[in-house]
């Protein structure tokens, strides 16, 4: 395919030229006589390259240079002008905004040989940037694998407690942590397993370390561990990977965040029905925080709703939050449900969902998460 050229000058005389130039060296070419016409066409013509006259009518070149950038980054930008010392043209070349210059007058043979270096230089740029990108995605795949073979992973535990005044302990939440020395937080495992496609196996790993602790937890507390919507996508995989927790499979909450669009995962409800039929509870994570809550309600028919600490933050102080967790609250015990508020932080949020209505709190305000022991609530 001949690469897509646009071509912006108000001369006709040179526009035609260059026009029939580029015909017939192979390019595809598209004219524009003004900024206007030239904006219309990007917006809906993908072009390979642009090559624009500097002394426009309205507006100089660069302008409209700046303009097709935005509109398509990766459109090749080429100014013609008569005048090569003016500043401006030279820092834009400098700042990347100008990739290459057609100096006024041209040969025909200069006009395609600048058009064949440009394109050649782009597709170097992009090898040394495909090679760059693969040196980081192996340097990922090796911190990963460290994680997952040098123990790296550890689960923390934090309690989820009843909102009446006893505050007893119902349930922890098993939360990842890492201790890998570039790999610190979740979030960057995680980010790091979905670009490298290690999700179930860090899933896997979860699983195994949480029945670790199954034997250090009184056997009348429950406990709740994250499960990525990517997990459900093979039923057979999943139940193998749930192994180590099936024999204690009521005593385990599997977390699904809200955020993620379960339902366009292929085979999402076996995986769901093979949870349900094991004996694990399902709990809607996050509520709150995506943009399906009540679809997944819906299909999830979760026994737990968790809702995100975004609602949570300073309840006290906003009505409109307090008559949201009510109404959250009022749906949960409609449908044999129980609603969990995480992140509770202050005496004033602990009580204000207590008027609220809801039935288990977890947060700071209790307890942070252990690495070494069930932890105690405060005080």
């Amino acid at each position: 395919m001949s690469e897509r050229t646009l071509v912006v000058d108000d001369d006709p005389l040179i526009r035609r030229s260059v026009e029939r130039i580029l015909t017939r060296a192979g390019y595809e070419v598209v004219t524009a006589m003004n900024v206007q016409e030239a904006e219309r066409y990007a917006n809906n013509i993908q072009f390979d390259v642009a090559i624009v006259d500097y002394d426009l009518a309205s507006e100089n070149g660069l302008t409209v240079l700046s303009r097709l950038r935005d509109i398509q980054p990766s459109c090749l930008r080429i100014l013609m002008t008569g005048h090569t010392d003016f500043p401006m043209v030279v820092e834009a070349i400098n700042r990347g905004e100008v990739l290459r210059l057609v100096r006024k007058p041209f040969e025909a043979s200069g006009l395609v040989q600048t058009l064949s270096d440009a394109f050649a230089s782009m597709r170097r740029l992009a090898e040394v940037a495909t090679a760059q990108q693969q040196a980081v995605d192996f340097q990922e795949r090796q911190m990963l694998d460290e994680c997952l073979e040098q123990n790296m992973l550890q689960l923390a535990l934090q309690p989820i407690v009843t909102a009446d005044s006893k505050h007893e302990v119902r349930a922890y939440e098993a939360l990842l942590r890492s201790s890998h020395a570039v790999l610190k937080g979740p979030l960057a495992v995680l980010q790091v397993a979905d670009r490298n496609q290690k999700v179930i196996d860090v899933g896997r790993r979860v699983f195994e370390l949480a029945a670790g602790w199954l034997p250090r937890i009184p056997s009348d507390i429950s406990l709740f561990v994250n499960l990525a919507a990517e997990q459900l996508s093979d039923t057979r995989q999943l139940e193998s990977d749930l192994a180590p927790l099936l024999a204690h499979s009521h005593r385990i909450t599997v977390e699904i965040t809200e955020q993620e669009n379960i339902t366009s995962i292929m085979g999402w409800d076996d995986s769901v029905d093979m949870l349900t039929d094991s004996g694990f509870s399902i709990a809607v994570d996050d509520l709150g925080a995506g943009y399906n809550s009540l679809s997944i309600l819906a299909d999830l028919q979760p026994r737990y709703i968790k809702m995100d600490m975004s609602l949570i933050r300073n309840i006290h102080a906003e009505p409109r939050k307090q008559r949201l967790v009510q109404l959250i609250s009022t749906f949960a015990e409609a449908t044999n449900s129980l609603a969990i508020a995480e992140g509770v932080e202050t005496d004033d949020e602990r009580k204000a969902l207590m008027d609220c209505g809801t039935h288990l709190l977890q947060g700071y305000f209790f307890a942070k998460p252990s690495l070494d022991k069930p932890p105690l609530l405060k005080g």
